[in-house]
Parts: C-alpha cells; sequence; structure tokens
C-alpha cells in the first residue's frame, strides 16, 4: 500500500512550514477546514451570521462521527470537551457509587469524579485497571490511550470485566479517535475531543451514549437540547430532544463547520489505514531513538512516542522548527496522516546534536 505520506492528495490538504509532531497536543487543521472558518468568518463580518447553516454543519459531523466509531447518529451528542461530559456523567451517579480510573490519567476525565467528595474514586496503574473492577463498582472511566505517554489500555479486559461485576465504561478516546480503530458499541460511554487526532479546532467534542440514556441526567440541557430548539428558547423546555442530542451544548459554530471537513477527511482515508501510516512512523523513531541510546516507555502499536527524562529538549527541537511537547517529563512525539518519514529523520538529527 503506497504510503499516506506519498498520496498527493493528502499533502495538498496541509499547509505546515514545521516538522509538526505534537498531534496529541494539537492536530494540524486541513486547507479545507481552514477555508471554511474563513469564509464563516467573513460572513459573519459582513452582517449574514451563519446560524442555521451552522447547526446544519453540527449535524453534519456529528453524523460523520458516528460512523467513524460504528453507532447510529442518535446517539451522538456534540459538545465543546470531555470535562463538561465528564462532569455530566459523575452527576448522575448516586452517593457512595465506585469509580475505577487509572493512575495519573488526564485530568479533564478524572478531576470531575474527584470533585464529588461522596463518590469512592479508586486510582490503580493502568495494567490493573481491568482487574480492580469489582462487585460494587458502578463505573470504569480511561483513557484509551494515555497523554502522558501513548500506551494503549486493554479495552477488552476493561469492558469485559466491567461486563462480569455490571459495571459501566467510559472510554476516553481523545488520544485514539483517528488513527486507532474503536467500536463505540462496546463500552457505554465514549467521550473525544475533536482538536486532536480529528484535526478540528478546540470547541468540538462528543459523547455516545447507550440507546437507554435514561440514567443521565441532562443538567446542563439548554435550547439546543430541545427536540424542536428553535421553539424552546424561552422558559423550561417542553421536551428533551429524544436522541443524545438532548446532551448537546450551545455549539462553537466556527468549531463545527471546519469539523465537517476536517471529520470528512479522516472518514475518506479510514481509521485503519491512517494509524497504520502513524505507527509504521512511529516505530521508525522508536528504532532511531535506540540508535541514539534512548528507550522510549513501551507503547506497542502507538501512535505516540514519550521518552523520559528527555523534555527539557522540546525547547531546543522547537526552536529548530521540529515541534514536540514536554509531558511529565516526558519527550512526547505524534505520528499523524500529514507526517513522513523526512518528519522523523528531521528530529531524530536535531536529537542527535
Amino acid at each position: 500500500m503506497e504510503s499516506l505520506a506519498l498520496d498527493q492528495t493528502v499533502r495538498e490538504q496541509f499547509a505546515t512550514e514545521t516538522t509538526y509532531l505534537n498531534t496529541a497536543s494539537t492536530g494540524v487543521l486541513p486547507r479545507a477546514a481552514a477555508d471554511a472558518v474563513r469564509d464563516a468568518v467573513a460572513e459573519f463580518c459582513a452582517g449574514r451570521p451563519y446560524l442555521r447553516e451552522g447547526f446544519g454543519a453540527v449535524q453534519e459531523a456529528r453524523e460523520t462521527f458516528a460512523r467513524l466509531v460504528g453507532v447510529g447518529t442518535e446517539r451522538v451528542a456534540a459538545g465543546a470537551s470531555v470535562a463538561v461530559y465528564a462532569g455530566l456523567l459523575a452527576t448522575s451517579l448516586p452517593p457512595g457509587a465506585e469509580v475505577v480510573v487509572a493512575d495519573n490519567d488526564f485530568s479533564s476525565l478524572v478531576n470531575p469524579f474527584a470533585m464529588r467528595s461522596d463518590l469512592k474514586l479508586r486510582s490503580v496503574p493502568l495494567t490493573e485497571v481491568a482487574d480492580a473492577v469489582r462487585p460494587g463498582t458502578d463505573l470504569v472511566a480511561v483513557s484509551a490511550v494515555q497523554s502522558a505517554d501513548g500506551r494503549i489500555a486493554d479495552l477488552a479486559a476493561i469492558r469485559d470485566a466491567a461486563r462480569t461485576h455490571g459495571a459501566r465504561t467510559l472510554i476516553d478516546a481523545s488520544q485514539a479517535t483517528g488513527w486507532l480503530p474503536l467500536r463505540a458499541d462496546d463500552y457505554d460511554f465514549l467521550v473525544t475531543v475533536g482538536y486532536k487526532w480529528l484535526m478540528t479546532p478546540r470547541g468540538a467534542a462528543f459523547l455516545v451514549t447507550p440507546e437507554d440514556h435514561s440514567s443521565v441526567t441532562p443538567v446542563f440541557a439548554g435550547w439546543v437540547a430541545g427536540e424542536e430548539p428553535y421553539d424552546s428558547c424561552y422558559g423550561t423546555v417542553a421536551q428533551l430532544a429524544h436522541s443524545a442530542r438532548r446532551f448537546d451544548e450551545s455549539p462553537a459554530l466556527l468549531a463545527y463547520n471546519a469539523a465537517r471537513h476536517s471529520l470528512a477527511l479522516i472518514e475518506r482515508l479510514g481509521p485503519e489505514r491512517i494509524g497504520a501510516h502513524n505507527t509504521a512512523l512511529a516505530d521508525r523513531f522508536r528504532a532511531g531513538l535506540a540508535a541514539l541510546g534512548h528507550e522510549p516507555i513501551a507503547a506497542p502499536g502507538s501512535a505516540i512516542v514519550a521518552v523520559p527524562g528527555l523534555g527539557h529538549r522540546a525547547e531546543r527541537l522547537g526552536d529548530a522548527d521540529v515541534i514536540l511537547s514536554n509531558r511529565a517529563g516526558n519527550l512526547r512525539a505524534a505520528f499523524h496522516l500529514y507526517n513522513t518519514e523526512a518528519d522523523v529523520d528531521r528530529a531524530l538529527s536535531v536529537l542527535a546534536n
């Protein structure tokens, strides 16, 4: 199969001027998405706000995301952040409920549960999450891929353990959707931001709910959560949406106007193909690091590579227009569809000097 990096139609979608290896922080916006934002801003400036078109973009992005994770559109809510949706689920748990999380997982997923002082929050090593589920566990909340080091959770074992003990699962796929194929049906809830591997602007996020979402109270429901939004603008909402749209936040329309184009590109190429490309580059980087005497954290199959103790090198790399990040003291590189083997070699060359 021809590498994505050699696909001219893919290269033409991006205008990067650096060696950008930092998608785990923020993805690069495709040209089509950037053009859509510019056009929408121009319309706003001209006194023609595109509200109805903007809400159409939200729905288009929702539909594409639903196809990417293999569920019906009616199960997908559109919002802005993982923290808000984790908070939504935290407020729906009864006092005394036990929540199992992974040590040092991303705070947007973990902290909303910690804010409920009447919950039992148990934090265990990532490799022990499945074994930590027990009778009486209400929810397991874990990232599919760890932000700090790229380790991939054993999602199948976590799913099976949760089902065995009657617990529900919340998977944060923010570091996975777009390159790691996921079936949202395997879990009770799946949440992700769009501004990383889905390459949207900040302000787009999705929550996948079960078909029966009656156990979750839409505590922040506003007019957009109504079955008929434009008839739900004043007073209490007479009828909440029958679908997961009842959990929608009032959307950042510019972000979603871009998101529909970014998601369309991901869908056209396919997470499987993108993932194979990304992980091949990550493996090339790992091999190069080994040749330089550096040992990354073991994260087989991940598009993220993290090297302990080298986080301080991120600034020097940045000075050379090689963009990585410093996370928990790790030098973290993240490879996506716009990256090439030349990008890997450039980063290794700067590290070697």
